[in-house]
């Protein structure tokens, strides 16, 4: 029997040499690679079965894995389309032309021809087939093609050569044999058959064929000797073939076909939470990219929804292939609490987190995901409130993100996000916002801090109610971040109730208590200077205020100026940030202002006032949710006034 020896092309050689020591960290991933190609082959068989008669499916088309521990040895065996002599030296010789990309010409030019063949084929065969060298020391395949008598076995070391030479096999398919690399360490024990199962569950449960193990078992029987009373036990060790996949991809079926109990039983078992999902989101994408998508809205955000090194995205599988649990590529972050699988159609199985970073088509799939997912939250909100309210509470927050990280999507984002209000006893839209506002108002008005009850109890809301103008209350740490970032939704500008110079009456009205307030600041023109220079280290600025009605003092910024909860939040991530003076605002109609003015008038440099100044300027941040920035001192200054010293 002749044996030929080929030298690798040099595209392969150097294609082997990066398999073996930089493409993959993981060596398991070997065993997903054979396992791909035999599905592969099965897939090639199916369809050209249809159109020559000389082809024939088996009857039970199957992947069997076998392992021989002392030899150490793994076989990874199909009964698919196999190979001739020519196409094992083009699929395995020559690393740029694969026999799945010319059989896909084919198809490709068949359909064009009007021919209705269609099937779903995948990989490259040569490229996944070189990561079993990082394993094996010595590889050998054996194939025979379908509708053909001849065999052929391959075999090399990974030196840059291989041999080739007539074999025989009594059915067609491929069978690959590795003799595995001496190694000291269990857990890399490729024989192991609990080595074999968890990585055929991790990466090849949903491939559509059986892939099935060869396991020897003890097996008990029961014998008696001729003449003898009683029976005595045997053990005798048999052969089994066990399945090791479910073979179960349910975001391959129609989404109408799949019953809400098998969405649960998947859902708990791929992301491990006991909890239902709260929505699904089902959809395959035809066209220049196909490729399936089941998402999952969990019902209770994860403990570790906020720490940046807990897993984020969805899992990634490419023709029923898991590549990666952690696709962050595939979902902005604002969606990192979705949960599920992309399986595509058109993603090499080798495809780096780098090449996904740079790849047009994943950001075409992250696009439509994003788009979807906005919508299901949309139309869940509109058809179940309740449901909706769920979901917000447990991830609005961090939907909210995306307000500022992705313009593109503002406006959606804004539409379905909910808000506390001065009017209304639960969360409402923007667009009932702005459905009950009056006639002619231009701004949406907001406060904004970090206790719910604060913000719902602040000073600055007083005129606010006394007018029935409703605000929006906004308590989550991000939301002083978006703020600042969003100016407008539908034409209506967002306006601070504690930034600028606010004052809510009409045209008529607004005259008259500007004559008011401009009355008392010119009498009281000398005590606003005074207080101005007792808290110059404080504030910028001492007024009277147009939205108070019972609280005697507040601290508010100038318009356009950074808000405190967001200098705050600044420099709680390590940011350099300015002190920024506010402005210190009275009530001129307050008992405890008129008696300021009265010590002023009596006498203007009476230390009481500037006992007054301070627990006028701290009382005003207490009602902020803020702390004074003496807080001992303060409250020995109550305490001496309480004590009438």
């Amino acid at each position: 029997m002749t044996v030929e020896r080929f030298e690798f092309q040099t595209e392969a050689r150097q294609m082997l040499d990066l398999m073996i020591h930089s493409v993959y960290s993981n060596k398991d991933i070997f065993l997903r690679e054979l396992i791909s190609n035999g599905s592969d082959a099965l897939d090639k068989l199916r369809v050209e079965s249809l159109t020559n008669e000389k082809v024939v499916m088996p009857s039970e088309p199957k992947i069997i894995i076998t392992a021989d521990r002392e030899a150490r040895i793994i076989s990874v065996q199909d009964n698919g389309i196999g190979m001739s002599r020519e196409e094992i030296i083009e699929n395995i010789g020559t690393i740029a032309k694969s026999g799945t990309r010319e059989f896909m010409a084919t198809l490709a030019e068949r359909r064009e021809q009007g021919e209705a063949v269609s099937a779903e084929l995948i990989g490259q065969f040569g490229v996944g087939f070189y990561s079993a060298f990082m394993v094996a020391d010595r590889m050998e395949l054996v194939t025979r093609r379908a509708g053909s008598d001849e065999a052929w076995k391959w075999e090399s070391t990974g030196d840059g050569t291989y041999t080739l030479e007539e074999a025989s096999k009594d059915e067609p398919g491929t069978v690959v044999t590795l003799h595995l690399k001496e190694t000291s360490e269990d857990l890399d024990d490729y024989t192991s058959e609990w080595k074999i199962k968890n990585i055929v569950k991790q990466y090849s449960d949903f491939v559509s064929y059986p892939v099935t193990m060869l396991v020897e078992r003890e097996k008990e029987s029961e014998v008696s000797e001729e003449g003898e009373e009683g029976t005595e036990k045997s053990t005798e060790k048999v052969v089994t073939e066990e399945t090791l996949n479910s073979m179960k991809a349910i975001w391959r079926r129609r989404a109408e076909e799949v019953e809400e109990k098998e969405h649960n039983e998947f859902y708990h078992n791929a992301f491990y939470d006991p909890a239902d999902p709260l929505k699904t989101i089902h959809l395959k994408a035809e066209g220049t990219q196909e490729y399936y998508a089941l998402l999952y809205i969990p019902s209770n955000a994860p403990y570790d929804l906020y720490m940046p090194e807990s897993v984020r995205g969805v899992q990634l599988y490419v023709k029923r292939v898991f590549i990666m649990d952690d696709a962050k590529e595939l979902l902005p972050t604002w969606l990192r609490f979705v949960r599920g699988v992309v399986d595509s159609e058109d993603l090499p199985l080798n495809i780096s987190r780098e090449i996904l970073q740079q790849n047009r088509a994943i950001r075409a799939i992250r696009n439509r995901l994003t788009k979807k997912t906005l919508e299901t939250l949309s139309e869940m909100l509109k058809s179940d409130r309740e449901k909706y309210l769920q979901f917000w509470n447990q991830f609005g927050p961090v939907l909210k993100e995306g307000l500022f990280q992705d313009y593109e999507y503002q406006k959606n984002i804004l539409d379905v996000t909910l808000f506390d209000s001065t009017k209304a006893d639960g969360k409402r839209t923007l667009a009932e916002y702005i459905e009950q506002m009056p006639e002619g108002e231009n701004d949406i008005w907001y406060l904004a801090g970090d206790d719910p009850s604060v913000v719902a109890n602040s000073p600055h809301l007083e005129a606010f109610r006394e007018k029935g103008q409703e605000v929006l209350l906004l308590s989550d740490r991000i939301d002083p971040v978006w703020t600042s970032n969003v100016p407008e939704y539908e034409g209506k500008k967002f306006r601070s109730v504690a930034s600028g110079d606010v004052d809510l009456a009409g045209e008529e009205e607004k005259k008259e208590r500007e004559e008011e307030r401009k009355k008392k600041a010119q009498e009281h023109a000398l005590l606003l200077t005074h207080l101005k220079e007792i808290l110059q280290e404080k504030v910028k600025e001492v007024r009277f205020s147009g939205r108070l009605t019972s609280s005697p003092a507040i601290v508010v910024s100038d318009e356009g100026e950074i808000n405190p909860q967001l200098e705050k939040i600044m420099r709680s991530m390590g940011q350099e940030m300015p002190k920024q003076k506010r402005v210190l605002e009275l009530n001129p109609n307050h008992g405890v202002v008129e008696r300021m003015g009265k010590i002023f008038e009596a006498k203007q440099d009476d230390p009481l006032l500037e006992d007054y100044a301070h627990l006028l300027y701290g009382g005003a941040l207490i009602a902020e949710g803020e702390m004074p920035p003496d807080p001992v001192g303060y409250g020995k200054l109550v305490a001496k006034l309480m004590a009438g010293e």
